[in-house]
């Protein structure tokens, strides 16, 4: 170990005489590393992002959506079908046997909402009592819609953490009262903020919960005023059991409501795990053709290590030969080349690493991308940076080790 040690205080002290030079070796590995913690940076943060938001769809739930229909087209597309409705949820229920829960929202159009501290523009929503856990929504002040809230009429909501500030500032909204159209409600919950930058995902459009006021279903279907044939639910959720393919039973409760609605087209259906699955599909191509960017400038700067350590070993024949002549073996000369072609690789990771941590935060600053941490990927550059430099180092030291210690004294 002694031996090792001296190595790499040599080495060290080698590659500081030679400043210029080291430091045009370590831009390879150090744009390399770079690049590699960078992609990962992004590519992580995607991941979690994603995670995230399949979090608030539900993993094992699939969406139902009612589609917008042109208004000089309603009354003939009503002759067939009635949009989407609690009976379609009911006979999914009854019918499908993988069901483990569901939940059904309706959007009320607002001209009016307000407290006695604020105005606000939330977007309104009738939802059951299980949409909370379904879409993992959770509550940081209060408690959520429960079924005597539904059973009752209760006109009681829950609230989003932009709403709360809204119509209450930094008073607390627990049991205020907020006026939406015509009706008071009670607040009884307000959500945990969970901020997501995404707009879309995977072609379907996502909207934040922090501007949000929950109501329940059958208090907003009983006590507000809809258009004429406007379709009774909006939207409404299925949960499925462990086990069940998603993609599977989603073509069975497709050719359910096509057959309740006379085959109009007047639904769609959106499976998150599908979605989860299609994004990271389109994160792999995305990581590939970077880790291949990334490869070929490790590449690059594993040349670049060659060609000093090549450089040093013909700068440094006379001291080889001195140095067998003392007594040093064919493995010491190796031990110390190999040393110090490592050392350019390590000290290269080492600014690599900082280089794509700051290549990363200029990405999230400017486009908006989210990027996050992984160990692993810290670990991984600089094991590859090093490995890399042992392999591309292992030539020179050889060459090194093989040199006739007489023809090395000789040389000039």
């Amino acid at each position: 170990m002694i031996e090792w040690y001296q190595d790499l205080l040599q080495a060290i002290d080698e590659l500081a005489n030679q400043k210029l030079r080291t430091l045009l070796t370590l831009l390879g590995m150090i744009f390399g590393v770079g690049a590699v913690i960078a992609m990962l940076s992004v590519g992580e943060g995607a991941e979690r992002e994603a995670l995230q938001i399949i979090d608030t769809m539900g993993l094992r739930n699939i969406l139902v959506k009612s589609k917008p229909t042109p208004d000089d087209m309603l009354a003939e597309i009503r002759e067939e079908s009635m949009g989407l409705n609690l009976q379609d949820l009911e006979a999914a229920r009854d019918t499908l046997p993988f069901l483990t829960g569901y939940t059904a929202l309706k959007r009320v159009r607002i001209y009016s909402q307000f407290s006695q501290f604020g105005k606000s523009d939330a977007q309104v929503l009738g939802v059951s009592p299980t949409h909370f856990d379904m879409a993992n929504l959770e509550v940081a002040g209060g408690r959520p819609l429960t079924q005597l809230d539904a059973a009752g009429y209760a006109q009681n909501c829950v609230i989003g953490p932009r709403t709360a500030h809204d119509l209450f500032g930094n008073r607390d909204p627990i049991g205020g009262m907020v006026k939406v159209n015509h009706l008071w409600f009670t607040v009884v919950g307000v959500l945990a903020d969970n901020r997501t930058e995404q707009t879309e995902f995977e072609g379907v459009k996502l909207q934040s919960n922090r501007n949000k006021i929950f109501v329940p279903i059958e208090t907003a279907l009983k006590r507000f005023q809809f258009k004429t044939m406007e379709e009774e639910l909006d939207e409404f959720h299925i949960q499925l059991a462990e086990g069940v393919d998603s993609n599977r039973a989603a073509q069975t409760l497709s050719r359910l409501l096509t057959t309740r609605h006379r085959g109009v087209d007047d639904f769609e259906l959106v499976v998150p795990e599908a979605l989860l699955e299609q994004h990271r599909k389109t994160q792999n191509i995305f990581n590939i053709v970077m880790s291949a960017i990334a490869g070929i400038s490790l590449l690059v700067g594993g040349i670049g290590i060659m060609n000093i350590m090549l450089a040093n070993v013909l700068e440094r024949t006379r001291e080889i030969g001195i140095r067998r002549a003392i007594g040093a073996t064919q493995k010491d000369i190796q031990r110390l080349f190999l040393i110090e072609a490592f050392a350019i690789s390590f000290f290269g990771g080492l600014l690599g690493i900082l280089l794509g941590f700051l290549i990363a935060r200029v990405i999230a600053a400017y486009s908006g991308w989210a990027t996050a941490w992984s160990s692993t990927a810290v670990v991984l550059s600089v094991g590859v940076c090093a490995a890399i430099g042992l392999v591309f180092g292992i030539y020179p030291a050889m060459k090194a080790a093989r040199l006739d210690p007489i023809e090395a004294l000789r040389h000039d």
